[in-house]
């Protein structure tokens, strides 16, 4: 699946199935459930779904937790707009998904 795939798909009902839950997460915030994409990533014990729990808390606002979970993902904390931040970790997790695949 490419970005462009993955973000045509923000407009159906439910995400495209294969997707890895940290994708999975990723697809309801892009859809614009936080809570949704939080409860999934909380179910995650990786390293790319402590990525995405970072980058959920550093959305919500709480940055003491996104330290947190961006030393568990073993990232560097973001800083830039979340948007970016959203497109990267996507990119990343679909080029990873691709190469196991």
């Amino acid at each position: 699946m490419t970005f462009a795939d993955f973000h045509r798909s923000l407009e159906q009902d439910a995400p495209p199935a294969g997707l890895s839950p940290a994708l999975v997460a990723l697809w309801h915030d892009g859809r614009g459930d936080w809570e949704r994409a939080h409860a999934v990533a909380q179910d995650i014990e990786d390293k790319p779904g402590a990525w995405v729990h970072a980058y959920l808390h550093r959305k919500e606002g709480d940055v003491g937790n996104a330290r947190y979970w961006y030393h568990r993902a073993g990232a560097t904390p973001a800083s830039g707009p979340l948007e970016a931040e959203w497109q990267a970790i996507v990119r990343v997790l679909l080029e990873e998904a691709a190469s196991s695949g």
